[in-house]
């Protein structure tokens, strides 16, 4: 069992919300590195052998650049606020199937002091591929009930994201599930806590999350047309 990561992380990132600046990042550019960049990297390596053998379609690519890791440098040229920095630490783990601008299911971890979690499905699907999803929740109500189902999903796992106000063109409103078809992320949300990122069993227990969300994974890979 090996530790990844420390409470010095936490540490940094309250002190970069505090100073977020690049004059401050730069000069504890050494610390990111130590406490948040190299821990994630080292995690995301070790964490491919996991995906094998539960989702082996799903890839934990730990290069710094252009890897599973997100920059911790903020896109600002659309927005109003200019910090340059994100205040969290985070990493998205993608179906091997489409390039990065297309969405299929995937898991994702984020750190960020007060909110760490972990979730796993399908966020922002194009028009085509929700309504596949849609179609299949509407066709195979069992197949979803099943795939979301059992005491220990019900406990631990939230569901994320948006939905619509009113039931989707061409679906039955009085449908029993139309609380799901109404949906437009199809994602599920298991909370952490620092004490379980920073303990040595780290690796077991996400590895237990995702076999947690992997039956609904599948179900939304397959109506997709993706292997899951």
């Amino acid at each position: 069992m090996n530790t990844y990561f420390t409470p010095a992380l936490f540490d940094f990132l309250r002190e970069l919300k505090r100073n977020n600046n690049r004059e401050w990042f730069a000069a504890n550019k050494a610390c990111y590195e130590q406490v948040a960049r190299n821990p994630m990297l080292r995690f995301i390596e070790d964490l491919q052998p996991v995906f094998n053998k539960i989702a082996p379609h799903v890839i934990a690519n730990p290069r710094p650049v252009g890897g599973s890791m997100f920059r911790i440098n903020r896109d600002i040229r659309f927005s109003k606020d200019k910090s340059p920095y994100k205040t969290a630490v985070a990493a998205h783990f993608r179906h091997g199937s489409f390039g990065k601008d297309i969405s299929a299911p995937g898991f994702y971890l984020h750190i960020e002091p007060g909110q760490v979690f972990m979730g796993g499905g399908l966020f922002h699907p194009d028009g085509k591929r929700l309504h596949q999803v849609r179609s299949a929740i509407a066709e195979h109500p069992d197949k979803w009930r099943h795939a979301i189902s059992g005491k220990e999903f019900a406990q631990r796992c939230t569901f994320w994201g948006e939905s619509l106000m009113r039931p989707p063109q061409g679906f039955d409103a009085q449908h029993p599930l139309i609380g799901d078809l109404k949906r437009k992320d199809f994602v599920v949300m298991i909370a952490m806590t620092q004490d379980e990122l920073c303990g040595p069993r780290l690796m077991q227990l996400f590895e237990a999350n995702c076999r947690l969300i992997s039956p609904m994974a599948g179900f939304l890979s397959a109506a997709i047309g993706v292997k899951w």
